[in-house]
């Protein structure tokens, strides 16, 4: 067959959790266009037991994470620098066909979510020292605040599809926690690219699962989820009926007790973090102990 006869292969692109590639137990796809509206891919289209599913593999992985030394979990996050450098090429294609945005402003952006890890990664065994430390008080004793993280993340991600997304993960588990992200429904392509470069570097399964479909079908399931400690929605729309959806989502984590992380339109991924993402999913233990003993 000549190169002009060649029938192209279309790709359908699967969930990623619990360190696995699944299809959506519910069967579902959903197609993905490029910025002229021409076809790039399918998608599969998660479901409640998708979400339920992915919460299952963070909490099972988050004692294990946490238990590592911040070190090590800096390590973790320098080696997903790595891998992403070694495919800086295809995440900026995808960028360009995704959203139609010109060489230099892809190459712009990804160079930003390699920086972006490696600078959460350099931060992973220092944040404990600038958050925590030891407290004055009047008697025979040592008050020390600990940070710890707070245990299964629910990320909606923002509409950048690949450096909004870092800069929403990438800080959560730097301080040990796992996450359970909704990927942009429009351009999920980067945030499952992404998912093959984590599952090839040296992160364990579980800790980062992406969800691709409709934030407003998987969301309220993860909000109201009993085993979710935290839940994040810088990616939910505020404005017409997405507004009403930001609102029901936080009523719903309310009844749990949940964290959360109200949306944030607008945002400048391109500016240098602070450490505000770092702290908002830790919780600080409080350690009195008597001198001399």
């Amino acid at each position: 067959m000549s190169g002009s006869e060649r029938v192209e292969v279309r790709k359908t692109y699967k969930l990623y959790v619990g360190g696995a590639f699944p299809r959506s137990e519910s069967g579902r796809s959903y197609v993905v266009s490029d910025s002229r509206g021409r076809f790039l891919a399918n998608a599969a289209q998660a479901s409640r037991k998708d979400g339920r599913d992915a919460v299952v593999a963070a909490r099972k992985a988050q004692p294990g994470w946490a238990g590592r030394t911040p070190y090590n979990r800096g390590q973790v996050l320098y080696r997903a620098a790595e891998v992403m450098e070694d495919r800086r090429e295809q995440f900026v294609e995808q960028l360009r066909a995704a959203e139609g945005v010109g060489q230099r402003k892809a190459d712009t952006f990804v160079d930003a979510v390699i920086d972006r890890w490696v600078w959460y990664a350099g931060w992973a065994d220092k944040v404990a020292q600038v958050l925590g430390g030891a407290n004055p008080v009047a008697g025979p004793y040592f008050n020390l605040s600990v940070p710890e993280p707070t245990g299964v993340v629910a990320v909606v991600a923002p509409a950048g599809p690949l450096l909004g997304l870092v800069s929403v993960v990438a800080p959560a588990i730097a301080t040990g926690n796992t996450v359970v992200v909704i990927a942009s429904q429009p351009h999920p392509l980067p945030a499952v690219t992404l998912g093959e470069v984590l599952a090839t570097s040296d992160l364990p399964g579980g800790v980062v699962n992406i969800l691709t479909g409709s934030a407003a079908e998987i969301a309220p399931w993860l909000a109201s989820h009993r085993d979710v400690d935290a839940l994040d929605l810088t990616g939910v729309d505020v404005d017409g009926d997405a507004g009403e959806l930001a609102r029901d989502l936080e009523a719903a984590a309310a009844e749990t007790l949940t964290r959360v992380r109200r949306p944030e339109p607008g945002a400048d991924w391109l500016a240098t973090p602070g450490l505000d993402r770092l702290s908002w999913t830790l919780e600080t233990k409080t350690v009195w102990h008597p001198i001399g003993i």
